[in-house]
């Protein structure tokens, strides 16, 4: 009789574990969904849902006012690989992303060593650094032009330097300015990234390194730089994508001009959809632009990580 007892009351106790752990299970779950349901759910109503609408849209000749759209095939795609315009904005694109991402990480880096020394206001500088991007593109557009129209006219005027004038009046001083731009902007950002990698480099290998008698720029190149390849790898990729993206700060600063000379390709697309109402065909030049983005986007990144490994 009293083995009966036990052995039901073994099995009431596995039944209470087996409640227990399936309660566990469900208050886990409702904890996963709480924190990750609303992101997913703003995820596919204002990314995932709008490019498949895009790509199928890209396929039609809906010109974004009308409720009809005929599906047309391919026709949209041809006409942009026809487009001088579109090809022009892209190679505007290409030399101003390749500009902007070594200017913007060796500022960065060096901005990154520079509050990583030993000093009071090392603090202050982050911080001061890192401001500029906090304002918004549009805001900063304006600043700068203000800065390049008037601040620089004046000063070009009263020192009698001519190149100092019209900026943004001629495509190489008006390509200049949106690197300068968006280096002024991005410099802060990039540098937290790599004061966080350079936090990590082990400071005896540095000393070591100055007792054998190297230089501070071979600690730099032997040292340091190898230490922090997995910064580089994302801040990399952060200017890489941000500057082919750049929107509002070319709208802002010359709105593309003179003559669409400064016009980059989201301003391309932005200025067929809304201003010549072509939305389809504008549609195809997104699908392309997102494709080339994220192929140039992944191969760096597997160039960068296969050079982490190798190093």
């Amino acid at each position: 009789m009293e083995s009966v007892h036990k052995g039901q009351q073994k099995s009431k106790n596995r039944g209470d574990e087996n409640k227990t752990r399936k309660n566990k299970k469900l208050k886990d779950s409702l904890t996963f969904w709480a924190f990750v349901g609303p992101s997913l759910v703003a995820f596919v109503v204002v990314v995932l849902i709008p490019l498949l609408l895009g790509i199928y849209y890209s396929f039609t000749d809906w010109n974004g006012i009308g409720n009809s759209a005929q599906f047309i095939g391919l026709e949209n795609y041809i006409k942009v690989f026809a487009d001088e315009g579109f090809k022009q904005s892209f190679g505007f694109t290409v030399k101003f992303t390749l500009a902007s991402i070594v200017v913007i990480n060796f500022l960065g880096f060096t901005l990154a060593l520079l509050v990583t020394r030993e000093s009071k206001i090392s603090n202050p500088l982050r911080t001061i650094f890192f401001m500029p991007n906090l304002i918004g593109g549009l805001i900063l557009g304006f600043i700068w032009q203000f800065i390049f129209v008037n601040v620089f006219n004046g000063l070009g005027q009263a020192l009698n330097q001519t190149w100092m004038m019209g900026w943004l009046s001629n495509e190489k001083t008006g390509f200049w300015g949106l690197v300068i731009l968006t280096a002024w902007q991005m410099a802060g950002y990039v540098m937290v990234i790599y004061v966080a990698g350079l936090q990590n480099v082990p400071p005896e290998l540095n000393e070591a390194a100055r007792i054998d008698g190297a230089s501070p720029l071979q600690r730099i190149r032997l040292i340091t730089f190898p230490m922090v390849r997995p910064a580089f790898t994302v801040s990399l990729f952060l200017t890489l994508s941000n500057s082919f993206k750049l929107f509002d700060q070319n709208l802002a600063l010359t709105n593309g001009g003179p003559g669409n000379a400064t016009q980059m390709l989201a301003l391309n697309i932005y200025q067929t959809a809304f201003s010549y109402n072509k939305m389809s065909l504008a549609q195809a030049k997104a699908v392309i632009f997102f494709v080339l983005v994220a192929i140039i986007a992944l191969t760096q990144v597997y160039l960068t990580k296969k050079g982490e490994v190798e190093a």
